[in-house]
């Protein structure tokens, strides 16, 4: 009888701790490494061929948004595509418990819009069975996965349970509402929520760029620092969990501070996001490591999640909401596509988009942003034109032309826009500061315009192999072990004896990212954009192979990691 489940043979292995490289197999059984080493073929009852392959541990991704897709999606895709086998949920205060039976529907169309999920894919993809955070637990728990899934305590719901949605938008909580709102918290930590987390971006501020299905403030970008502080000090008092929080009040002081304040009342670790290099402003990401170093040297657990991907987008202003930090580009893109081709047209309405601030989720330049598909024939010819040649052909503002074309092709004229990160000197910059953790994929959001879900392939295809970064062995530490120990994955990230087995196998001369693709894989018959990997031989979650050559296998060995655990 074979002393292993499984032995992943003569592989290049890279533990995900920084120590070099070296070739041997690694030995599984019961889910976890059970030794590392050399062994004879007879010693496994499962030989999994890896030579002229890394073996490494599967990555971990912390911000996602799969609250919704992991009840009809157990792969979790594209995240799991592309290696990762470990996931938190419930990121930037937006989640789906606790929400009583009569609220279901204003959460669901409540992230319509901030994580722009698909409403149709969630009205008859999610089970809703629970109203309470154990009770939502509980249902992923018995939801087959595979994947490991660590879940926040969402602020925004929890707000307006306590407070109703109108009073949560309006006031901050009276002492009694306060008491409750930190009494669910302990109340989710004992069910094994990793922590809490929120967005909080000024209403009336720059940057407020992810708002309500109606074009308002999220209840948590109304949260009051008070009501803050009593949720760190929650987690203070437990000693466990960690905090996840994206801040712009337009007051840079306040906001650091504010970080500050939170890893200090909780003594725990706060993940602040972003970091993010931004092509002619530089300051921006320097600042951010000047602080974040600050902050190290004081002994503040605050980590920077850094955004890798090139941010690229393709979209259509059928769906299209990332111009909200700009008032009157939100006020123009809410409502239906009936409504939003009335106000894109009205000349009035034209006029303020015009003399508005143009917006910078995606490039600070209109002329930059190009077309990539067209629907009506007669408009063909547009194709492949930046919008600046557009109006340079046609005579009109770029605005203008941009606008005019969508409205004649009922706004299904595809757009694609750069990211604002394309300068790889200073992506250098930051990634050479060694505490920043790579991703913030939003994996399950903005399905319809970005697929950060790629990111460990990308960082590993054009930032190591291709620019040289950093080594592997500083690569495999930065996606698995870093985002590990600074979320509370106990034992996972690295690749040592006693460890849960998740592991990727892949070619790394020939790891790559495919093309962007249109599927329609979601209830409802909702589409989304996707983008596969090339080059992972197999994914294992748990001891047990989840895709072989990108194709799942049909095993649902995730975990719900209840405490990290």
């Amino acid at each position: 009888m074979a002393e292993y489940d499984a032995v992943i043979r003569n592989g290049m292995v890279i533990d995900g701790t920084r120590m070099p490289r070296y070739r041997g197999d690694v030995a599984i059984k019961g889910g976890r490494i059970a030794a590392i080493g050399r062994f004879p073929t007879s010693a496994g009852a499962k030989n999994i061929d890896a030579t002229g392959m890394i073996v490494a541990p599967g990555f971990v991704d912390l911000h996602t948004h799969y609250d919704a897709q992991l009840f009809w999606d157990p792969y979790c895709s594209i995240s799991s595509w592309h290696g990762v086998t470990s996931i938190v949920i419930g990121n930037c205060g937006f989640g789906f418990a606790p929400v009583r039976p009569s609220e279901r529907e204003r959460a669901m169309q409540t992230m319509t819009r901030v994580e722009a999920i698909p409403y149709h894919a969630m009205k008859e993809g999610m089970p809703w069975d629970w109203e309470t955070f154990p009770e939502f637990m509980d249902s992923i728990d018995r939801t087959p996965k595979a994947m490991n899934i660590l879940p926040y305590m969402a602020i925004s719901p929890l707000l307006v349970y306590v407070m109703g949605l109108e009073a949560a938008k309006k006031r901050p909580p009276s002492e009694q509402e306060e008491r409750e709102i930190c009494r669910l918290l302990d109340e989710a930590m004992d069910a094994g929520a990793c922590g809490w987390s929120a967005q909080r971006l000024d209403p009336k501020g720059p940057a407020c760029v992810q708002r309500d299905f109606d074009g308002t403030p999220m209840v948590s970008d109304l949260m009051s620092d008070d009501t803050c502080y009593a949720l760190a000090r929650v987690l203070g008092r437990r000693n466990e969990g960690f905090i996840q929080m994206t801040l712009a009040s337009g007051d840079t002081a306040h906001d650091l501070e504010h970080f500050e304040k939170l890893a200090e009342f909780s003594g725990r670790p706060v993940l602040f996001n972003v970091v993010q290099p931004r092509d002619g402003m530089p300051f921006v990401h320097r600042g951010n490591i000047a602080w974040l170093e600050a902050c190290r040297n004081r002994g503040l657990r605050v980590y920077g999640q850094a955004v890798t991907s090139d941010t690229n987008m393709t979209f259509t202003f059928v769906d299209w909401n990332l111009f909200d930090e700009v008032q009157e580009w939100c006020d123009a893109t809410t409502g239906t596509t009936e409504e939003r081709l009335a106000k894109l047209s009205d000349p009035k309405i034209r006029e303020g988009l015009k003399n508005a601030r143009i917006p910078m989720i995606i490039t600070e330049q209109f002329d930059l942003i190009f077309v990539t598909g067209v629907q009506r024939e007669d408009l063909k010819h547009f194709e492949n034109m930046t919008i600046r040649e557009i109006a340079e052909q046609t005579g009109k503002h770029p605005i203008d032309a941009m606008l005019d074309l969508a409205v004649e092709d009922g706004l299904k004229t595809e757009f694609y826009a750069p990211g604002p990160n394309q300068n790889m000197d200073f992506m250098k910059e930051m990634l050479d500061y060694p505490y920043l953790i790579p991703g913030v994929s939003d994996g399950g959001a903005h399905t319809k315009f970005f697929t950060g879900g790629r990111y460990p392939t990308e960082f590993l295809q054009k930032l190591v192999r291709e620019h040289n970064m950093m080594t592997l062995e500083e690569a495999h530490w930065r996606l698995s072990a870093l985002p590990a120990m600074c979320a509370g994955f106990r034992d996972r990230g690295t690749l040592r004896v006693g460890a849960p087995a998740d592991v990727v196998i892949y070619d790394y001369e020939n790891l790559a990212m495919g093309p962007i693709e249109t599927v329609r894989d979601f209830p409802g018959g909702e589409w989304r954009r996707v983008q596969k990997a090339k080059g992972y031989k197999h994914v294992m979650v748990n001891g047990e192979v989840t895709l072989n050559d990108g194709q799942p296998t049909g095993a649902s060995s995730g975990r719900l990691l209840r405490h990290g655990a």
